[in-house]
């Protein structure tokens, strides 16, 4: 293959699957490539490239490796994940006997319908590889059923409802994901419970050691990269664990430390504010009266 290690950028499906010797899409705009019919081997995918159309991939075997930015992800019991389109991937290795699909999306296709805004607010499709969607056998089940309806379609001759069906198809296909992706938040709730921990434990060193006097306030960037995971992934699980987002979060534990230094310290509100990230006491203050009703003297004064 030409330009080894070069960064491929596919702009259509068609260009894509020719350069990887797959038969050419029934449809220009969007293909299912199921694995049982054709091979994907390592040395298909060993450059990096980008696609510039959507990605969903659900694989059964494990042996499988991606590499997304500079993450590793192993499908050790096989799983799924989503790409929008700009996202660089390289496969690192495939297994022998691979089951599952890749089914891909240029956006023209989604285009007049909602759908073309809506699946811009599915937030896995921003999570990292390595936060893949793991899924039971019943989850399967459902997820290849719908797989074999988009399959079929395309298979279909083409008439005046073709593309209603497959954007309806997909659109199912992408709630029963999120679906499954809230209940991975909850199985996974040991583990997130931990991630949690760690989260706060960030933040409470951050305050501590003068990394916001010389850094700033605590973005949900920082943190994420903290943790190993994308915001994305960190602001639902969030949600799922606490009801609040990244940020809100953020703004609590921001409280919590400003009420602690108000309360047991004689630092004025400039120093306090500075300490905590604030680049001016009266944002500081601002933004302590909002979250509490009180400006940081009046809270100081009713606790004492």
């Amino acid at each position: 293959m030409e330009n080894r290690n070069k960064l491929r950028i596919f702009d259509s499906i068609p260009e894509m699957q020719r350069v990887f010797g797959i038969p050419r899409p029934l449809h220009p705009l969007i293909s299912m490539l199921d694995y049982s019919k054709i091979k994907i081997t390592r040395e298909m995918l060993a450059d990096p490239f980008v696609m510039n159309f959507y990605n969903i991939t659900y694989n059964e075997s494990a042996g499988c490796r991606m590499r997304y930015g500079q993450t590793t992800y192993d499908f050790e019991e096989g799983g799924m994940f989503f790409t929008s389109p700009g996202q660089p991937l390289t496969a690192i290795a495939t297994a022998d006997s691979s089951l599952g699909f890749t089914l891909l999306i240029h956006p023209d296709f989604l285009r007049q319908y909602p759908l073309d805004t809506k699946i811009k607010h599915y937030g896995f499709f921003s999570y990292s590889v390595n936060e893949s969607l793991h899924l039971s056998a019943k989850e399967s089940a459902i997820i290849n059923g719908i797989a074999k309806n988009i399959d079929d379609e395309l298979e279909t001759a083409i008439d005046d409802i073709s593309q209603d069906v497959l954007i309806s198809q997909i659109e199912l296909l992408l709630n029963y994901s999120q679906r499954f992706y809230k209940r991975q938040f909850i199985t996974r709730k040991p583990i997130n419970n931990a991630m949690l921990a760690k989260l706060d434990s960030i933040l409470d060193t951050y305050f501590h050691d003068k990394t916001a006097l010389n850094q700033g306030l605590p973005t949900v960037q920082f943190l994420a990269d903290q943790l190993n995971i994308s915001p994305k992934y960190l602001g639902d699980m969030l949600r799922t664990l606490t009801g609040h987002n990244t940020q809100q979060h953020i703004h609590i534990k921001l409280i919590e430390k400003a009420k602690e230094v108000l309360t047991i310290s004689e630092l004025t509100v400039g120093e306090i504010a500075f300490q905590l990230g604030f680049e001016h006491p009266q944002s500081f203050s601002k933004f302590f009266k909002s979250k509490t009703n009180l400006s940081p003297l009046e809270f100081r004064a009713h606790f004492n």
